[in-house]
């Protein structure tokens, strides 16, 4: 299994049995699956998207949102018990208008799971953590 450290960008080969055995990167020693989401830029997305093999789950949420802020722990715990099945990802859109942008982003918090760098699925709205984790799969 290929994945991406979204600190350096080094694409890390993790055998399968390993992935919730919290992988580190090769080159700065980083967390891969830390059970937590990462923080995706516009200088980072499509390099940890593109070679990530697990399927990737972005939030793009802004500080001014309320049911962003409602989501955000939920979303959270969601990524705490996909921890080895999926990489859950932020992206601030405010910060970010480039990603934000490519994947026509009109509503928030939307969510839009991607597989190898390409939408597979999106939803809008706030959603609780079991939600999520059934959404995802």
């Amino acid at each position: 299994m290929h994945i991406a450290c979204a600190h350096c960008g080094t694409t890390n080969r993790v055998p399968d049995e390993r992935l919730a055995q919290d992988p580190v990167c090769g080159r700065c020693g980083q967390p891969l699956l830390a059970g937590e989401p990462v923080e995706l830029t516009d200088a980072n997305f499509e390099a940890v998207t593109s070679r990530t093999e697990l399927p990737v789950v972005v939030d793009f949420w802004a500080s001014w949102c309320g049911p962003c802020r409602m989501m955000a722990p939920q979303f959270e715990q969601a990524a705490k018990q996909l921890k080895g099945r999926a990489l859950l990802a932020k992206v601030d859109t405010d910060a970010n208008p480039q990603v934000a942008t490519r994947f026509a982003i009109r509503s928030i918090p939307t969510m839009v799971k991607l597989q190898g760098g390409r939408e597979v699925q999106r939803t809008s709205g706030a959603m609780q953590a079991g939600q999520i984790v059934g959404w995802v799969g």
